[in-house]
C-alpha cells in the first residue's frame, strides 16, 4: 500500500463520516426525535451532537490535510478543475460548520443547561438548517468528485 492510497482512504473515510453522519442525523434521527417532548429531545440532541461534532473536527483535519497535500503534490495549476471546485465547496462546508460551532451549537448547549426549551428549540432549528445546507453541499461535492464537472 502506498502513501497515496492511504491518503485517499483517509480522505474518503473522513468525507463518509461527515456527510454520512449529517444524512443520518437529518433524515433519520431528526424525524424520530420529534416524538419526544423538548425536555427529552433537546438533551438527546446535545449528547448526540457532542459526539458527532468531535468526529467532524477530526474529519475536517483529515480532509484538509489530505486534500491540500494532494493538491500540493500535483501543483495548483496542474490540478483538475473538479479538484478546485471540491476545494471551494469543502471550504464553504468548513466555514458553515465553524459558524455553527461558535454560534447555534453554543446557544443550544447553554439553553439545555438552563432548561430554556424555547431558546434551545431556536438554536436547534438553526443547526438543522445549517446541517441541511452542508448536507446538500456535501452531496454536490461527492457528485463533483465522482461525476466530474460535465454534470454541472
Amino acid at each position: 500500500m502506498s502513501l497515496q492510497h492511504l491518503t485517499l482512504f483517509l480522505h474518503l473515510l473522513a468525507v463518509i463520516v461527515w456527510v454520512g453522519g449529517m444524512a443520518f442525523a437529518y433524515l433519520c434521527l431528526r424525524p424520530a426525535a420529534t416524538m419526544l417532548p423538548p425536555a427529552q429531545r433537546l438533551p438527546l440532541w446535545v449528547a448526540t451532537l457532542e459526539r458527532f461534532f468531535t468526529l467532524v473536527w477530526g474529519a475536517i483535519v483529515l480532509i484538509l490535510a489530505s486534500g491540500f497535500g494532494k493538491l500540493g503534490a500535483v501543483g495548483f495549476a496542474n490540478a483538475p478543475g473538479a479538484w478546485h471546485w471540491m476545494m471551494l465547496t469543502g471550504l464553504v462546508m468548513v466555514a458553515v460548520f465553524v459558524f455553527l460551532w461558535f454560534g447555534p451549537w453554543r446557544r443550544l448547549k447553554a439553553a439545555v443547561a438552563t432548561e430554556d426549551w424555547a431558546g434551545g428549540a431556536l438554536a436547534l432549528g438553526m443547526i438543522r438548517r445549517l446541517v441541511g445546507f452542508n448536507l446538500a453541499l456535501g452531496l454536490v461535492t461527492v457528485a463533483i468528485a465522482t461525476l466530474g464537472l460535465a454534470w454541472f
